[in-house]
């Protein structure tokens, strides 16, 4: 015959092993919110630096040549 015991610390065990379960999931849940975030800003940082390149190096290909522009001095004297 078994001598079965009640095991007094099971509940208590059981709680705080639902209770980390839960924490793990809502870490969960709030890592994938700033993957989502940091994916968001990525594509927007990828977007102005395509910007910035376009912009500031045009490509070497064009063959517009690039003039300078000088402040307008007023009329120059003879």
């Amino acid at each position: 015959m078994l001598n079965w015991r009640r095991d007094p610390d099971y509940e208590w065990r059981m709680n705080v092993l639902e209770i980390n379960i839960q924490r793990t999931e809502s870490d969960i849940e709030q890592v994938e919110r700033e993957t989502e975030q940091l994916k968001q800003e990525n594509a927007r940082e990828r977007a102005l630096s395509a910007s910035i390149r376009r912009l500031c190096f045009p490509p070497e290909s064009s063959s517009i040549p690039q003039t300078a522009t000088e402040p307008d001095c007023g009329p120059s004297s003879p």
